[in-house]
C-alpha cells in the first residue's frame, strides 16, 4: 500500500518508453499518490490493484499491463506526445478471453494538461488501444473532456476495428463522452447498469474483502 507518494520518471518524452512505476502484487493499493511520466508511465503488470484519488500522467499507453485494476476518483492527465504520435491513456494486455483482468476507470476524469490542451485540434487522443488480442478497458461514471477523439479507441494494429478486444462504457459525461462514433467499432460495447456492476470494485476485485480494512476510501458499487 502506498499513501501520499509521488513517483516520477524524468527521462522526458524524447526517451520514449520510460516506466515510472511497475506494480506486480495482489491486493496492491495506491491512495492519494501521483505518478508522472510520458510513454508507459505505469506498468500495472498483474493481479488485483486499486488506485484511489491518484493523478497519473503520460503521453502514449501510459497505463499498460495485464492487471485487474480499478482507478477510482483518479485523474488521467494526458500530456503532449512527440510530433506525429497520438495520445493514448490505456493499453491493456489480456491474452485470453478467460482471463479476469482489465482496467476500469470509475468516476475518473480524463483531462489534457496545458501543453496538450492548446493542440487538441491537431493531436488525436484516445482512451485506449489493444496491446494484446483480448485487451479490456471499461470506463464508467467518469468525466471525459472534449479533447478525446470521438472514436474513443484506436483500432487493433492493421485492422479497421478493435478486433477481439472488449471496450465498454456506462454513464459517462463530458464533451468527449459521446459514444455515437464508438458504436461503429467491433469490440466496443454500450453497457447497461447490470453489466456495469460487474466491473465495480466489489465484483471485479472482490474489493469488499480486503480494501475497507486498510482504511482506504472506496466505493464498492456504482455511484448512481
Amino acid at each position: 500500500m502506498a499513501v501520499k507518494l509521488g513517483i516520477q520518471n524524468t527521462a522526458g518524452d524524447e526517451k520514449q518508453q520510460a516506466l515510472a512505476l511497475r506494480v506486480k502484487g495482489d491486493r496492491a493499493i495506491f491512495f492519494n499518490c501521483r505518478v508522472d511520466g510520458h510513454q508507459d508511465t505505469l506498468f500495472a503488470q498483474a493481479y488485483r490493484q486499486y488506485y484511489r484519488s491518484c493523478i497519473i500522467s503520460g503521453t502514449v499507453d501510459f497505463v499498460f499491463g495485464d492487471a485487474a485494476a480499478v482507478f477510482q476518483r483518479c485523474v488521467m492527465l494526458v500530456r503532449d506526445p512527440l510530433p506525429g504520435k497520438p495520445g493514448v491513456v490505456t493499453a491493456h494486455g489480456r491474452r485470453d478471453r478467460q482471463q479476469t483482468t482489465g482496467f476500469v476507470l470509475h468516476r475518473t476524469r480524463i483531462v489534457a494538461d496545458d501543453s496538450l490542451a492548446s493542440k487538441s485540434a491537431t493531436v488525436k487522443t484516445f482512451l485506449g488501444r489493444p496491446w494484446k488480442e483480448y485487451s479490456r478497458v471499461i470506463v464508467i461514471e467518469s468525466i471525459i473532456d472534449g479533447f478525446v477523439h470521438q472514436q474513443g479507441y484506436m483500432p487493433w494494429e492493421g485492422k479497421n476495428n478493435l478486433g477481439t478486444a472488449f471496450y465498454g462504457e456506462f454513464g459517462n459525461v463530458g464533451n468527449g463522452s459521446n459514444i455515437t462514433a464508438r458504436e461503429e467499432m467491433k469490440g466496443f460495447h454500450v453497457l447497461n447498469k447490470e453489466k456495469a456492476k460487474q466491473f465495480t470494485v466489489e465484483h471485479f476485485l472482490n474489493g469488499g474483502e480486503w480494501i475497507p480494512e486498510t482504511g482506504t476510501p472506496v466505493r464498492l458499487g456504482l455511484f448512481t
